[in-house]
């Protein structure tokens, strides 16, 4: 992971939509999403943004709709069906667009998630929640097969990377709650490999972005014992975001972006 460059990013612009998923303020989700799009080009990222889609209300979430790792792209069978169409764009776009391979799930039992895989840059962990079960962590083993990949059960109404996500090469950020800390304790068990834990005091906190050297992590109004634990213990730059409105409805950092590195000179959309 230490070497690891992303080039491109793949987010969706937010539909009027989004409104039905909470008591979320849209202008002020807009201007989050703006912020996070713009950070994102700073750290050197080619951007895609997809128009939003009115029949989509969760669209902004991309991540759950593939696993890109490698240059290939897995398409996910989201838990919640009505998700199901966010997917079919995302593969027009990484297939015709981006010129990436594509390999699907044929097992039609499989419930998959992006936000229920975490890659730590040596393997994968997939969380087994509510919107992803065992078909679709063995789905992620064969698309990767040069990973090892840990399914990992999640007691809470939580995708994976809300408890735990990358805060740097084999660093692991994890709230502190009784939730998260199961998890890590299942990760630790079952890892091939050894990673370092960033213990976070606030659960919300543990969903960062690590791109390209910084780490992004939520606005220090929104976390503020936990940015003290960050500015204490991460000696490389770091950002943050504003992400309350957008987070009402995801994991927040993680979920608005699919991220990949390309060689090849890509069209632009």
């Amino acid at each position: 992971m230490a070497s690891l460059k992303f080039t491109h990013a793949v987010v969706c612009r937010i539909p009027l939509s989004f409104r039905t998923r909470g008591e979320i303020e849209l202008e002020e989700a807009k201007r989050q999403h703006e912020a996070y799009v713009r950070l994102l080009r700073e750290l050197g990222l080619d951007v895609i943004e997809l128009p939003p889609d009115e029949s989509l209300p969760e669209c902004v979430f991309v991540e759950d709709t593939a696993v890109v790792c490698n240059g290939i792209a897995l398409i996910t069978r989201p838990g919640a069906p009505t998700r199901v169409k966010e997917v079919e764009t995302i593969r027009a776009v990484l297939k015709k667009e981006l010129d990436l391979p594509i390999v699907e799930i044929s097992d039609e039992s499989a419930k998959l998630d992006g936000g229920d895989v975490l890659f730590t840059g040596r393997e994968f962990f997939v969380g087994l929640s509510e919107w992803t079960n065992e078909a679709g962590a063995r789905a992620v083993a064969a698309a990767f097969p040069e990973y090892p990949c840990t399914p990992v059960k999640v007691t809470e109404s939580r995708h994976l990377k809300a408890l735990v996500s990358m805060a740097g090469p084999d660093v692991i950020c994890v709230g502190a709650g009784k939730a998260a800390q199961e998890v890590l304790k299942r990760i630790e068990r079952e890892a091939t490999f050894s990673y370092q834990t960033l213990t976070v005091p606030e659960d919300i906190a543990a969903n960062v972005l690590y791109v390209n050297g910084t780490l992004i992590h939520r606005s220090s109004d929104e976390i503020p014992e936990s940015t003290k634990v960050f500015a204490e213990k991460v000696d490389f730059a770091r950002r943050s975001l504003s992400m309350s409105e957008l987070a009402k409805a995801g994991s927040g950092l993680t979920s608005c972006c699919l991220l990949f590195r390309r060689t090849r000179h890509i069209r632009s959309l």
